[in-house]
């Protein structure tokens, strides 16, 4: 068996695993950046980078690659009635940071910009499948064990990144453990030809029927998401598709204007699980989790990719005062990473979920508890503010129970008018 050597070796090659590599390569670092699949498979998701990665894109050389693919800028979130009305708008226009947009783009097209973007000290592999991990003497995870074909090897580094999605194997071998979750229900995603109705927003339904939501995508192309029992369309024939559709736009009006173009698309349509869990520990000697491999969450928030994204930056950040050569230095920068990620990873996740909850729910009461939350956030300026800098990316500031008390309007918000600073 032969054995090949880096500095670090990154396991998967979704957002994560791309970051990870242009992260810690841009550190002057060696790395392998093995893949099992033999190319990207096209899926719907992923799609809205936030202002914070926006920053950290710019930095790797990655946005203006994006911006040349004609990446789409997107200055609102807004939650809306089935009819269109507006409930709660969160203009990141507000934030007055250098960069208070998001973008849009399909997710290859964003894993091939971060491809491009790669140093050259990244030596990325595809068809690779890591079967185990190589510990050293003392139980340190000091490499992996992979496989082209029949062909084994090793490979040793000075550390391992787990990029390896929701499934990983890696997590599993090293002792880690996470609890994925499974919402509910399921999102129907179809792509139409043409651009929504707001050109310049996600737009999210409360509906009876649960979420639907809409935004651009480049070349006037529309993303619409639709959430859905996990049976619903089962072996549905093209005529209860056309049904389907005609019950969806009499359900929620507003879609009215893509009423046609949806009943051309729905056959390409994607169903997607949806799950929510975190990783209570993210890090064990020699190997760190990143990604989907310690976190996922709903995608109404678009927080998942980015969130990855954040991972990869926190971690060369931690790693670019160390000596990489010396073991008890990188896991000391490991166990640092750690204490400071995790608490962040959990934020977005209680916050993704209790946005999930709220525009979600399918009951009455449901309905109504999400619509007055939304409407409590939207009458304080404040709460908008600061429910649209949680969004972003740039930081967190989780809300308070006094918070939520505004927000029921069990109490007024004296300070609904101020902006707090931006961080």
């Amino acid at each position: 068996m032969t054995t090949r050597y880096a500095d670090a070796v990154v396991c998967g090659s979704g957002v994560a695993g791309l970051a990870a590599a242009c992260a810690l390569g841009r550190l002057g670092l060696d790395v392998a950046l093995l893949e099992k699949t033999p190319r990207q498979p096209l899926v719907p998701k992923g799609e809205v980078l936030q202002p914070g990665s926006l920053h950290i894109l710019a930095e790797w050389g990655a946005l203006s690659a994006l911006e040349e693919r004609r990446a789409v800028r997107l200055n609102r979130l807004v939650a809306r009635q089935p009819d269109g009305a507006e409930l709660l708008a969160m203009d990141f226009g507000l934030l007055g940071d250098e960069r208070s947009w998001m973008l849009s783009h399909t997710y290859e097209t964003i894993l091939d910009c971060l491809g491009d973007s790669l140093p050259g000290t990244v030596r990325w592999q595809r068809g690779v499948l890591v079967n185990d991990i190589v510990n050293d003497t003392d139980g340190r995870v000091a490499g992996v064990r992979a496989a082209v074909g029949r062909s084994e090897f090793d490979v040793r580094a000075r550390f391992v990144v787990a990029a390896d999605g929701m499934s990983s194997r890696l997590r599993k071998l090293s002792g880690m453990t996470a609890a994925p979750v499974a919402y509910g229900h399921r999102l129907l995603a179809v792509e139409l030809p043409g651009p929504p109705a707001a050109a310049d927003e996600v737009s999210a339904y409360i509906t009876g029927r649960g979420l639907v939501m809409a935004y651009p995508l480049p070349d006037d192309r529309t993303r619409c998401y639709v959430q859905v029992a996990a049976d619903e369309l089962r072996n549905a024939d093209a005529a209860r598709l056309r049904r389907w559709c005609d019950e969806l736009v009499e359900d929620v009006p507003a879609l009215a204007p893509l009423a046609r173009r949806l009943q051309d698309a729905i056959g390409r349509r994607h169903l997607l699980k949806v799950w929510r869990y975190w990783a209570p520990s993210v890090v064990r000697p020699g190997i760190v989790l990143v990604g989907e491999a310690a976190h996922g969450v709903h995608p109404l928030a678009a927080q998942g990719m980015n969130t990855a994204i954040g991972d990869a930056h926190a971690l060369a950040a931690h790693l670019s005062a160390v000596d990489t050569q010396k073991s008890v230095e990188v896991d000391r920068a490991l166990e640092s990473y750690e204490e400071q990620r995790v608490d962040r990873i959990r934020d977005i996740h209680v916050m993704s979920h209790r946005a999930a909850r709220m525009m979600t729910s399918t009951s009455r009461g449901g309905r109504l508890l999400g619509k007055r939350l939304l409407s409590g956030t939207a009458r304080s300026r404040r709460l908008r503010h600061q429910l649209t800098y949680n969004l972003s990316g740039l930081g967190m500031r989780p809300l308070s129970v006094l918070d939520r008390l505004f927000q029921l309007g069990v109490l007024p918000d004296r300070r609904a008018q101020p902006f707090p600073a931006t961080e």
